[in-house]
């Protein structure tokens, strides 16, 4: 079964006063990075933090009065469960989600607060799948999938139309894919609007279900799913899904979760826009060179969730700065002496570099007896800068040992 645009279209309608408009911006640094105009479509900002309101909504409108009686079950990482919760809410419709174990805090905390029971079962998002289907027999709950549907798909899908109305001439959309509804929809609109659009879909490298399904001409199930982009780690694409990312999808790639950072970090830093992960792997696969792009390209990736755990983020723009050479982690010993720490200090604060964290090793190093190791987490203006520190340490005596690396120039 497929969708088509008038799908899309009459599922505007029913979100027409529903959902945000949420602004397409110009990203000047994604720009200079690929030599080409490249914009995001701030979904991150829309209402549940992601884009799975649309879809979500759109499918309880067209529920029966019965269908709504019995109550709603879905299973989710976290987004598609505050779409319907949300959904739900509006209806007054009693909603059950059923969320892996290690969901997302912010998540969890989001769908409860939007009314709806959240059950925390199963170590992923298909084995919270499983049991969703189980409640579903026992309490005879009205199942909504989070991507294996067309209603769902053509909510999805607004979101290209929104896109293709504000960028006429876009010509390039990087999508991220999970189970695949996302860009399903926004393909639908977009191959309708202009078929010469180049779409390419983009999974986490830890959770990449849909090159091999498309090898193997049907869903594959992968055999586990370990990313920090957890809005995408789903191990099998759908059985609706698949076909269309056959028919209209240019091309997938892949993404690492260092590059997923690298997104996540550019989000933050550049377009000061908080992204979770799956929303951030659009920006990631631009960022990593694995998209071809031309000079005349005019590029769109949809920010589709910022629904991150504040810790995560802090780890990750941690990471960042140390992979930009923003943050220097160097490893020295001294003699274990008074006043030897504050000699190395007042060095450090010579070159210009900020001390944020000191570490003394002793037996944890197995330093020689009358050496004290010293771990320093140094704040640099930018690499050539750390590496102008590290000379001056060398210079004055210390043999330093770097931890951790830049990406390069």
């Amino acid at each position: 079964m497929s969708i088509t645009i008038a799908d899309i279209h009459a599922a505007q309608r029913v979100l027409q006063g529903v959902i945000l408009p949420t602004p397409i911006l110009a990203d000047d640094g994604l720009s200079r990075e690929i030599s080409a105009r490249a914009f995001v479509k701030a979904e991150n900002l829309q209402r549940g933090g992601s884009f799975k309101v649309r879809g979500a909504y759109n499918k309880l409108a067209h529920l029966n009065d019965e269908e709504r009686r019995r109550g709603v079950i879905a299973h989710s990482a976290g987004n598609h469960a505050q779409g319907v919760a949300f959904a739900a809410r509006a209806y007054g419709v009693a909603a059950t989600i059923v969320m892996p174990e290690n969901a997302p805090l912010t998540k969890v905390v989001n769908t409860r607060a939007l009314g709806a029971e959240v059950v925390l079962s199963g170590a992923t998002f298909d084995e919270a799948g499983m049991i969703a289907r189980e409640l579903q027999e026992q309490r005879g709950l009205t199942f909504v999938h989070a991507f294996n549907d067309p209603l769902i798909i053509a909510g999805q899908g607004t979101l290209g139309l929104e896109i293709m109305m504000a960028l006429p001439d876009v010509s390039l959309l990087v999508v991220p894919i999970g189970g695949g509804g996302l860009i399903s929809g926004i393909a639908t609109a977009a191959k309708a609007m202009n078929p010469s659009i180049r779409i390419i879909g983009v999974q986490a490298a830890g959770c990449a279900a849909v090159r091999p399904s498309l090898e193997a001409g049907q869903p594959v199930a992968l055999p586990r799913a370990q990313t920090i982009a957890d809005g995408i780690a789903v191990k099998r694409p759908g059985d609706i899904t698949l076909p269309m990312i056959r028919a209209l999808v240019d091309e997938v790639v892949e993404v690492s979760e260092d590059e997923i950072a690298r997104g996540i970090s550019h989000c933050v830093q550049g377009a000061h826009l908080v992204v979770e992960g799956a929303g951030a792997a659009g920006i990631a696969a631009l960022l990593a060179g694995k998209i071809r792009v031309a000079p005349n390209d005019v590029v769109c990736a949809p920010l589709c969730g910022g629904n991150i755990d504040g810790n995560l983020l802090a780890r990750v723009i941690e990471q960042v700065l140390v992979r930009q050479g923003r943050y220097v982690l160097l490893k020295m010993s001294v003699a274990d002496r008074p006043g030897n720490l504050a000699k190395l200090i007042d060095r450090v604060a010579t070159a210009g570099a900020n001390v944020i964290d000191v570490y003394h090793r002793r037996a944890i190093w197995l330093a020689p007896l009358g050496r004290v190791g010293i771990e320093l987490v140094l704040e640099v203006r930018d690499e050539a800068h750390g590496q102008d520190v590290i000379a001056a340490l060398t210079d004055s005596g210390y043999q330093v040992e770097r931890e951790g690396h830049a990406w390069p120039e």
